[in-house]
């Protein structure tokens, strides 16, 4: 990439994440803005996963099998003068850690939602965060090709459910079978409904918004009661505002189909047109840092190993909060000021990677790391040390035993958990007393996909005996007394050798304080 004026290339930056309840359409909707973005040739729905052909952005062999996103990838094109960044994050609850600290690198969020189900108790969790930020939110209402909800319903139930104001961008003329285009208000035409392989084509409308001269349509009954529709939408619905969409209290809400490839161009073009550029970064000792300041920054929201099997590789996830990246440059790892060199890099397109040489401000980029970064790490280069705010942390809720079923290949074991741990998706604990391995996690798939991962990455077959539900509750090191410890509250230390007790229930818990007052327990260190 061509070296350009700084505010110029921050300013071109986009970068999103798409957020949505599992099978909403999140990884075709994604599949076909790379194509827009002349990324991919043919976009891999998901009925080809029979075939072989895998979602570009689902590059894990598990993700393949099952057909589910475990892990977020990061894409990157260019369309329409801009760069974009587009997340594609976990839709299973099971991976919504993963989600959220995705969630801090973006500057604002698209929204997929089924518009046979509306809103489903995922998209409920990851709105909150984005509300939480204020992070803008762009709506798309998905899978139009197929019979759903009633538009008005859905648009009403985002607003109730979801406590945002809405306002449709376009409205569908018909669904499922009976589809025939979508009325863009926005753009005052008509786009009608075509298969993915056909031209676009539109209608273009009159003052009053209707079809001028002679139309097929306009003889449809579906065309009169959307007309009916609209004047409820200008009379009733609320008002366009840029400001309010780009403070996150106001959605624009699209409709379309993301398998047949309707309305997302229109939608893509809208996004564009609204979504707010690189937003300024907070950091401790009340310190805003601009995407336009010169000095280099960034943070590390994400770790993933072995992306490319056979180099055994491991990549942080940096987003750059300002100034620009240089391969070769040098900078402070905060933590531990540590002066180091960033000579190899790389951007992503899910599963393919390039060298980097340059990137600015909004901009994702993947470091290759021999173990020295941390999810939460800041690095910068600049006189001012900075250290940013702290991601988001869950405390987990179910765990297990593990052990290596081949006590000859412990080397294997070892090395395998101690990668897999650094990504954040579970937790690594140890017995206080014999040393042996726990695992922690939201959900039971981390589970699953740790097991596959640690057989089919490190070649190291892991038995996993459930402990059930447990509450994670930490102790202050001076307060431990080993003796506190029973059968309904394991004794454990986490990676940085801090004490917590694993509750078997509530109960557990109370009768502990009860029996230990002057003792402080804490859910998270």
């Amino acid at each position: 990439m061509e070296k350009e004026n700084l505010v110029d290339a921050v300013n071109k930056r986009r970068t999103f994440a798409i957020i949505s309840h599992p099978d909403a359409g999140k990884t075709t909707i994604t599949e076909q803005l790379l194509l827009f973005g002349g990324v991919v040739r043919k976009a891999g729905t998901v009925k080809a996963k029979k075939s072989g052909s895998f979602a570009k952005s689902d590059w894990m062999e598990i993700e393949k099998k099952r057909g589910i996103s475990v892990t977020s990838s990061v894409m990157q094109f260019d369309y329409a003068g801009k760069r974009i960044n587009i997340l594609d994050t976990p839709g299973h609850e099971d991976f919504s850690e993963d989600t959220y600290r995705t969630l801090m690198a973006v500057d604002s969020a698209v929204m997929v939602i089924d518009s046979a189900k509306g809103i489903e108790p995922q998209t409920k969790k990851l709105f909150q965060v984005c509300k939480m930020r204020g992070i803008p939110i762009f709506t798309f209402i998905n899978k139009l090709d197929r019979d759903g909800r009633e538009p008005l319903d859905l648009v009403t139930e985002l607003e109730d459910v979801l406590g945002i104001q809405a306002y449709p961008m376009n409205w569908p003329i018909g669904m499922g079978k009976g589809l025939q285009g979508i009325y863009d208000i926005f753009n005052k035409r008509i786009e009608l409904y075509r298969r993915e392989d056909k031209e676009e084509s539109f209608v273009e409308l009159n003052d009053k918004g209707e079809i001028s001269g002679e139309h097929p349509l306009k003889e449809e009954s579906i065309y009169q009661q959307v007309l009916g529709e609209i004047e409820l939408l200008k009379d009733a619905g609320n008002n366009f505002d840029p400001e309010r969409i780009r403070h996150g209290k106001l959605t624009p809400v699209f409709f379309g189909s993301a398998l047949t490839n309707f309305g997302v161009k229109t939608f893509l073009d809208a996004y564009l047109q609204f979504a707010p550029g690189p937003n300024e970064h907070k950091a401790e000792g009340g310190i805003i840092v601009k995407p336009t300041a010169t000095d280099f920054s960034g943070f590390v929201f994400k770790i993933q190993a072995n992306m490319n099997p056979n180099h055994r590789d491991r990549i942080a996830f940096v987003r750059i909060c300002s100034g620009k990246f240089e391969r070769g440059m040098d900078v402070i790892l905060t933590r531990g000021n540590k002066k180091m060199r960033l000579s190899n890099s790389t951007q992503f397109m899910a599963d393919t990677r390039e060298t980097l040489n340059y990137a600015v401000a909004g901009d994702i980029i993947g470091l290759y790391d021999t173990g020295n970064f941390q999810i939460g790490d800041t690095i910068f280069s600049g006189k001012q040390k900075l250290q940013f705010e702290k991601l988001p942390q869950f405390t987990p809720e179910i765990f297990v035993k593990v052990t290596a079923k081949n006590v000859m290949k412990q080397k294997s074991f070892h090395k395998g958990i101690d990668q897999l741990v650094q990504e954040g998706a579970i937790q690594l604990y140890k017995s206080y007393s014999t040393g042996d391995y726990v695992l922690g996690a939201v959900g039971q798939l981390q589970f699953e996909v740790f097991q596959f991962r640690m057989l089919n990455e490190y070649h190291s077959e892991v038995v996993m005996t459930p402990m059930g539900k447990k509450i994670a509750r930490w102790i202050k090191p001076e307060q431990l007394d080993e003796k506190m410890s029973t059968s309904r509250n394991l004794l454990v230390k986490d990676r940085q050798e801090q004490p917590l007790f694993l509750f078997e229930n509530e109960f557990a818990e109370r009768w502990f304080q009860d029996k230990y007052p002057e003792v402080e327990l804490t859910a998270k260190l």
